[in-house]
């Protein structure tokens, strides 16, 4: 067996991209990440789905992920392995256990779970929404919501070169502050804490359209994240 799950998530998402025309802002999320492995795992994988209290289940796509369909698979050349992504606009969850079970095509079915709660989705949003209008936003910066009074929180910035959020490819990242890995690690077990800026490695082109996508969450391990707030992108000239 060469498919292996490195981590999962299972959390609320409060959806704040601005031309999200007829989506919910309180919707929720699955994600499920692989360790590289020498096959592709998109072409080992047989399903993904994803389960919970009340009978909840929700399944997968195995397709690439694009910003239309939401649903599928994500590769990240930098580390060489997948995660597949499932945005369901349906509102947050409900508090629980919630495991995604992923069946291979040779049988094998792995598992991992996590519970979600409540409290830190509320806290965050609710600080969110009381301070957006004031948060400021450079290519390389950002405010907090500690700035603000607010709950700690984790932030994940990630750069590409867009000039609108059709030309923003997930898939195609100039660079992203992974401060999952680096937690995971040991080289910072606060990665991302309170951090409103990034040191860039990449150098920019002066004159040309960036795009910023800063992801807000209450943990940098995917499984202890019981929320994400998705910012709206901003598209800044270097």
């Amino acid at each position: 067996m060469t498919v292996r799950i490195y981590d999962i998530m299972a959390c609320d998402v409060y959806w704040d991209f601005e031309d999200s025309v007829g989506l919910p802002k309180e919707q929720h999320k699955f994600l499920v990440s692989f360790f590289p492995s020498d096959t592709p795992v998109p072409d080992q994988i047989d399903s993904i789905v994803a389960r919970g209290p009340g009978g909840y289940g929700v399944a997968f796509t195995n397709q690439m992920f694009t910003n239309v369909n939401r649903d599928g698979w994500i590769y990240d050349p930098s580390l060489d392995y997948h995660w597949y992504m499932l945005n369901v606009p349906a509102g947050f969850l409900a508090e629980g256990t919630y495991t995604i079970e992923v069946t291979t095509k040779d049988g094998d079915v792995l598992t991992r779970s996590r519970e979600q709660r409540s409290a830190p989705s509320r806290a965050i949003v609710d600080s969110y929404l009381a301070n957006r209008d004031r948060m400021a936003y450079t290519l390389t910066s950002w405010s907090t919501l500690a700035e603000f009074g607010g709950p700690d929180a984790y932030y994940v910035y990630r750069l590409a070169r867009a000039a609108s959020l059709s030309e923003f490819d997930t898939q195609k990242l100039l660079w992203w502050d992974n401060i999952y890995i680096r937690r995971a690690r040991g080289i910072e077990p606060l990665a991302g804490l309170n951090k409103g800026f990034v040191d860039l490695p990449v150098e920019l082109a002066p004159g040309e359209t960036y795009g910023v996508f800063v992801e807000i969450t209450d943990g940098n391990a995917q499984g202890e994240a019981n929320i994400c707030v998705f910012q709206p992108h901003r598209f800044l000239a270097a």
